[in-house]
């Protein structure tokens, strides 16, 4: 089985029945097992905090929300994950590709790489770094905490995670 369909399989499993993504190559395979799984509905969004305001509306019309994205666009999600997300309780699993690591091949990613895991501890948000593929088998228990607990958290997924860049 792949990691992709791991992850999918895990999301299924947690009752996740709404996803929202913003493409991302290295989360393409994720978004590809999205699209493939009837009882997920997928919306593309244009924009990260534009995913947000979508999942916000799916939690309150009783659906369980998950946005795929990358970390580059953590800094324009602050305002809707802090007065929204936060402010009114919702869980909100993220799972975020974290660019801008050892290998990187384009340098503006390196430079938000620096703040994301400061910008997510600022805001009070449960943020897990997974590295290895088998880092994936705490995915179960992550998805089960956030929607426990009505809060986001990030799942971070960096370029070993996916076999490089």
């Amino acid at each position: 089985m792949s990691i992709s369909t791991q992850i999918v399989d895990d999301m299924v499993a947690n009752g996740i029945d709404f996803v929202t993504t913003v493409p991302c190559k290295q989360l393409g395979g994720v978004i590809d097992e999205v699209e493939k799984r009837p009882e997920i509905y997928h919306i593309p969004s244009n924009k990260e905090d534009e995913g947000m305001g979508l999942c916000a509306g799916a939690f309150m019309g009783g659906k369980r929300p998950c946005i795929i994205m990358q970390n580059t666009a953590i800094g324009v999600t602050i305002n809707t994950l802090v007065t929204l997300t936060q402010f009114y309780r919702m869980p909100l699993p993220m799972l975020i590709s974290y660019r801008g690591e050892l290998l990187e091949p384009v340098a503006c990613q390196a430079e938000m790489a620096v703040h994301t895991k400061a910008l997510l501890a600022q805001l009070n948000i449960p943020t897990y770094h997974f590295h290895h593929q088998e880092d994936a088998k705490e995915l179960d228990a992550i998805l089960k905490y956030t929607f426990m607990c009505n809060k986001p958290v990030a799942i971070l997924t960096d370029a070993t995670f996916w076999g490089g860049y």
